[in-house]
């Protein structure tokens, strides 16, 4: 009888501790890329990767532009100009203000009901739903205030972490930046 109370407590907790490990942000080394075409790698200090997978059926003009930005160069030194705690971490304005964007024309709104959830990526916009441009934002926990009033295009599937450790600040002190972005295609096809 003890033996059967054993082995039915070890079970309890077996299955209990799998939805806390499936919670878990994936290691970078155990996340399988499906879409190449459709991930982007941006790498900050220190060698860390986060991986993002875009959303082209979601936001597909925002999606074509990030990847056309990020096959530019457009975002590699770009910093991380405003960062709040608890909330996002905001980038791709090269003047670093938050007044800047690209050369190309502003973006139209593709909302959607894509919820912001922790590491979801959403297109900055000034107050107009259409002034999209460059600027994007990844949010630390979530942030369903936003949910229909800013264009999802993406979501961290690895490397979370990193984002996390981003420094904090409206700028920051001494801010973080995007040490280099890509189109996991185009950084596979490096490698060969």
């Amino acid at each position: 009888m003890r033996n059967l109370l054993m082995a039915a407590l070890s079970a309890v907790l077996l299955f209990a501790a799998v939805p806390a490990a499936l919670a878990a942000d994936p290691a970078p080394g155990a996340v399988k890329i499906t879409d190449p075409e459709n991930t982007i790698y941006l790498d900050l200090k220190d060698g860390h990767r986060v991986i993002i997978k875009l959303l082209p059926n979601v936001a597909p003009q925002t999606v074509g532009r990030i990847k056309k930005l990020t096959r530019e160069g457009f975002y590699n030194g770009i910093i991380f100009h405003r960062v709040i705690p608890d909330f996002m971490a905001q980038t791709g304005d090269p003047t670093g203000t938050g007044m800047g964007g690209s050369d190309y024309a502003d973006l139209p709104a593709e909302f959607s009901s894509v919820p912001f959830e922790r590491g979801t990526l959403g297109l900055a916009r000034a107050e107009s739903p259409n002034s999209g441009n460059s600027q994007f934002f990844i949010c630390f926990k979530d942030s369903s205030f936003l949910n229909g009033n800013y264009t999802v295009f993406g979501q961290v599937i690895s490397g979370m972490e990193y984002v996390d450790q981003i420094a904090p600040g409206e700028p920051p002190a001494n801010p973080d930046k995007i040490v280099r972005m890509q189109v996991a295609a185009d950084a596979d096809k490096a490698k060969q």
